[in-house]
């Protein structure tokens, strides 16, 4: 049986939108996954609380928003986890629960960027191949001394860039340069929509917009 293909997007999610949706589909793709897991950070350690949905509601529009999709999941991992929501902790942890997968930990060039700032970040190539996707108009330079010097701190001093890399030759360790599909919509955008009462039709799920109005979120301006 060939092993299962694992990709893990944490975010807070705040609320989970279109743009999630379609950045996770990149990766998909371009990694051959079988499986993304959707993961919403319990307290995420980063960001301030303020105009921060509960982690239960994060986690139901996560879930209404990958249902009918056969290769996406939500994912309580964090949320039924108390304390800060640490990355390295959940990948741990997901290596445990899904063992002989491969794993593959998604994230944005603006977040790998940000990797020296989160707890033990080297630890995470020991339990997966991280993958930094590159969307179209990033001013992201992986040649650049802040990339270069964030890829030393995780251990590597080569990137792996997909192509002409192939999916299947990825090892746990390994940081790999994925190109990906973004839409110019962001979390903060959507609050600010929401908050002076305006539509947020085709920027999230319409279930997750429904539940927005059901459980009456994001009324305040961020």
């Amino acid at each position: 049986m060939a092993e299962l293909r694992l990709g893990i997007l944490g975010g807070t999610f705040n609320p989970i939108h279109v743009g999630h949706l379609v950045f996770a589909e990149s990766f998909r793709e371009r990694l051959a996954l079988d499986r993304v897991l959707f993961v919403p950070a319990g307290m995420p350690p980063h960001k301030a609380a303020r105009g921060l949905a509960s982690a239960i509601d994060r986690y139901a529009m996560a879930s209404l928003a990958v249902a009918g999709h056969p290769g996406f999941v939500a994912s309580a991992t964090e949320v039924a986890r108390p304390g800060p929501s640490y990355s390295v902790d959940t990948v741990e942890r997901l290596a445990g629960d899904w063992p002989g997968a491969r794993l593959f930990f998604l994230m944005g060039s603006d977040t790998f960027l940000d990797l020296p700032t989160w707890r033990t970040p080297e630890r995470l190539g020991t339990f997966a191949t991280l993958a930094v996707g590159l969307r179209a108009g990033s001013p992201f330079d992986p040649d650049a001394p802040a990339a270069r010097a964030v890829l030393a701190r995780l251990g590597g001093d080569t990137w792996r860039r997909l192509p002409p890399a192939v999916p299947e030759a990825l090892a746990p360790g390994d940081v790999a340069l994925v190109e990906t599909r973004s839409l110019p919509v962001s979390a903060r955008e959507v609050r600010r929509a929401l908050a002076a009462g305006e539509s947020v039709r085709y920027r999230v799920p319409p279930p997750v917009a429904e539940y927005i109005a059901a459980h009456q979120l994001y009324r305040e301006p961020a």
